[in-house]
């Protein structure tokens, strides 16, 4: 049979005092109170795989004990040994099948026991609310029950302590060899009905009904012992009350009032709500209608229904309609009525010139020397040179604004800019003659000074050696000089007065009795024509030179 250090009494939890009724009727009035239990389940080496089957069978006894469900009680189990194993949280099940089933699959870990390590692991992990706790303040009490057999080898004073701090009512249970020092450190105050022992795994099924009773707790809503006009919701340790859809909770929390949907804005109307006995229903502002959702409004068309006094064109607006004109009018002051609009007038036109109005629109014209383009609306220069709209008596040449007169090459324009006259290149001296520009009727050619013939480029001259071509009329010895030629004689002849022809000179016979006085007069004769023959030679070196220097001159 199984024993426990001190199974507590019924009356050691704290529940309203009820009058004696019969077993079938206290039954029914006591069930498992909403809990976030956890579990946690030595699998060291110690428990064998048979022994640890009554573990899972004690279990699903547990769990089949429980009013299980998101609103009531959440069950998450721990399994540890030298490590710790969440084998599910307390979010991950809703119903009893399937949390049996997780159970009936849970395999021991068959090492050490580290139950320290599996508490802080209770306390940080499946006592969060991510994890599925619930809230602090809705009052849902967290209850870990823990079962061993053996003494831990970590430390379980302290994290206890902690988790205890935390708001984590812990029950111990011990089998067979459980240090009952290290349950007593471990388990909430008081301390004895938190510590349960049992001597052998085959009977720890029995402390199912022991823990029924300790979990178990007084339906109020269920016996009637509350005073809540609509809704009685059980808690813990008492219950609350609530309201049916469409009412709110009085300030004393137990009678309720019509909810004024509409004052608090828990409603979907579009533009206004109107609060009713049972609800409320939507309604829309003037010149909206209702849409058949009964919620969004929509812009009564005016414009369609022809409710509007537009004289052409009704528009409807977001909050009511306006009226327009067709194009080539304009709206008059009552915003109803038409009138032609004067688009030239008012500058409601596109024309780049001259606007010209009509009796439906307008069309576009252009200034005096412009064209009007295909679009009808700018214009382009009138090219007056192109139509021949022009007095130029050569080339015409056509400008952004008009045209001006030119002349071909070899002609200057008039002072009139219209008519051309053949252009003297000699007089303006735009030509490249060394001496002398002589004009022709279409343009101009070189000649040079007497005494001087054209180079072969036309338009260079060079001095003319008379002598050396000839083209002299010398009887003997023609000699250039800077400016033409003379003639020359050869020695025994002299120049004649026509200074061209040659005479003889007279051979003058002379008598000198004295032979050293003929001999001395010889001499001189000879002198005198070395001397000419010499001069005669210089005369023509420096007329050459001459020459020379008058050519130089005239390049320049």
């Amino acid at each position: 049979p199984s024993q426990r250090m001190r199974i507590p009494p019924p009356v050691t939890y704290l529940r309203p005092t009820l009058p004696q009724r019969s077993n079938i009727a206290q039954e029914a009035q006591c069930k498992s109170r909403p809990h976030d239990l956890v579990y946690i389940i030595d699998s060291s080496r110690s428990v064998r795989p048979q022994e640890f089957e009554k573990v899972k069978v004690f279990l699903a006894n547990m769990i089949d004990t429980l009013d299980v469900g998101t609103d009531s009680t959440r069950v998450a189990i721990i399994n540890y040994a030298s490590t710790v194993k969440v084998e599910f949280m307390l979010k991950t099940y809703n119903n009893k099948r399937d949390m049996k089933q997780a159970v009936s699959q849970i395999e021991p870990l068959s090492t050490g026991t580290m139950t320290g390590l599996a508490i802080e692991s209770a306390m940080n992990t499946a006592f969060k609310e991510t994890a599925g706790a619930r809230a602090k303040e809705l009052g849902i009490s967290k209850v870990a029950i823990i079962v061993t057999d053996g003494r831990p080898q970590d430390q379980v004073a302290e994290i206890s302590a902690s988790a205890r701090a935390a708001g984590i009512e812990i029950y111990a249970v011990g089998v067979d060899r459980a240090d009952m020092q290290s349950l007593r450190l471990m388990a909430s105050e008081p301390v004895d009905d938190h510590v349960f022992y049992v001597e052998t795994y085959g009977v720890i099924e029995k402390l199912t009904s022991s823990f029924m009773e300790t979990l178990c707790g007084v339906d109020l809503c269920a016996i009637g012992n509350h005073d809540c006009e609509q809704i009685c919701a059980s808690t813990t340790t008492s219950y609350y009350c609530r309201c049916r859809p469409g009412f709110i909770l009085n300030e004393d929390k137990k009678t309720c009032s019509r909810e004024n949907m509409c004052a608090i804005g828990n409603h979907d109307c579009e533009q206004i709500c109107v609060n009713t006995t049972t609800g409320f229903h939507c309604k829309c502002r003037p010149g909206f209608i209702l849409n058949e959702d009964q919620k969004t409004c929509s812009r009564n068309d005016m414009c369609a229904i022809g409710n509007h006094d537009c004289e052409q064109i009704c528009e409807s607006t977001a909050t009511s309609y306006h009226c327009r004109c067709r194009p080539g009018f304009i709206l008059n002051e009552d915003q109803k009525t038409c009138s032609r609009d004067d688009m030239c007038a008012v500058g409601n036109h596109d024309c780049e010139h001259i606007c010209v109005s009509t009796a439906a629109s307008y069309y576009c014209r252009c200034r005096p020397g412009f064209v009007l383009n295909e679009d009808q609306k700018t214009c382009s220069r009138d090219d007056m040179c192109a139509v021949g709209n022009h007095d130029c008596e050569h080339i015409c040449v056509s400008t952004a604004a008009s045209y001006y007169c030119r002349c071909r090459p070899g002609f200057v324009l008039n002072e009139d800019q219209k008519s051309c006259s053949r252009e003297d290149i000699c007089a303006i001296g735009n030509h490249d003659c060394e001496h002398i520009c002589v004009s022709t009727e279409t343009s101009y050619y070189c000649r040079c000074r007497p005494g001087f013939v054209l180079n072969e480029d036309q338009k260079t001259c060079s001095r003319e050696d008379i002598c050396a071509i000839g083209n002299h009329d010398c009887e003997q010895i023609c000699v250039s000089t800077a400016t033409g030629y003379y003639c020359k004689c050869r020695t025994g002849f002299t120049l004649k007065k026509d200074q061209k022809t040659c005479a003889k000179e007279a051979q003058r016979k002379i008598t000198i009795q004295d032979p050293c006085k003929c001999e001395a007069l010889l001499d001189f004769q000879r002198d005198v024509q070395s001397n000419f023959q010499a001069l005669s030679s210089k005369i023509d070196r420096v007329t050459k030179k001459m020459q020379a220097f008058e050519n130089q001159l005239g390049r320049y």
